[in-house]
């Protein structure tokens, strides 16, 4: 893995600093790596799709470990360090994972295929929220193993009734059980950030969840665009509520599973349809 002082020298012999308008903090702190790839539970011949591969300090512990790896980086200068380091040792993906928020891009799609991989990376910051979501009801997706903000953990991690808990929390966890592998200080980092970090893992539910994801998103931007107000106020009282939800509840307060059946009941009751 590579030191602080090795990923500093990468750099300065391209001329580059860190980006900070790409959320560039290079992850250094060993210890912490081998606790995410402990986590992770990879083994050799594992597909991995890493976001945000920077340097390669992950990728060069992924390879080492005999995993077939996916590097999807949008900073072209990391980019070609990958590609002069690396080599086709690993399959570079240029540009942006993601097209807009709601899918990832064409040619990460591709190169997974329809084969079974886990997301293992330091994840930037700013897209660490729609990646989780968009791979948490993947079926091939095996687990996401990712260091993200600190504020976005608490938010996967948080319990109903709680100012954390909301829309991410419900998605996420409607597809998968969430724990945290261990936070991090921003001195774990180089630069440091100016927020600490945490560790999670995101493993599918066994059985896997069977939930219409569609139906489940329009139901939680429904109640939780409204978080505030009462199920009643917000479906009305005659008929818009499963039997033993309360109307005078407020959406924060109901857990995963109220949710789910709320959504099936609006489902069936034709008030999802656009």
């Amino acid at each position: 893995m590579q030191t602080i002082s090795e990923i500093r020298e990468i750099l300065n012999e391209r001329g580059l600093h860190p980006k900070h308008r790409l959320g560039q903090n290079f992850l250094h702190d060993q210890n912490q790596l081998r606790r995410l790839l402990e986590a992770s539970a990879v083994a050799p011949g594992d597909l991995v799709l890493e976001i945000g591969p920077g340097t390669g300090t992950l990728t060069e512990a992924l390879l080492e470990r005999g995993c077939e790896v996916i590097a999807s980086e949008l900073d072209t200068d990391m980019g070609d360090i990958i590609e002069s380091r690396l080599g086709s040792r690993v399959r570079l993906v240029r540009g942006d994972c993601l097209d807009g928020a709601r899918s990832f891009s064409a040619d990460v799609l591709h190169a997974l295929g329809d084969r079974p991989f886990r997301l293992i990376a330091n994840l930037p910051y700013g897209a660490a929220s729609p990646i989780m979501s968009l791979l948490a009801p993947m079926r091939n997706c095996l687990g996401q193993f990712v260091t993200i903000q600190r504020e976005v953990g608490d938010r996967l991690l948080a319990d109903p009734g709680t100012r954390q808990y909301g829309p991410l929390t419900v998605f996420v966890r409607a597809f998968a059980d969430v724990r945290s592998i261990g936070t991090l200080s921003p001195n774990c980092f180089w630069p440091p950030p100016k927020v600490e970090s945490i560790m999670l893992a995101i493993e599918p539910k066994d059985p896997p969840a069977d939930i219409d994801e569609t139906e489940l998103g329009r139901t939680i931007h429904l109640v939780f665009s409204k978080r505030r107000k009462q199920l009643g106020s917000i479906l009305g009282r005659d008929g818009a509520l499963p039997p033993g939800i309360d109307p005078g509840r407020r959406p924060d307060s109901l857990k995963i599973e109220e949710i789910l059946l709320l959504a099936g009941h609006l489902s069936a009751s034709g008030r999802l349809d656009d």
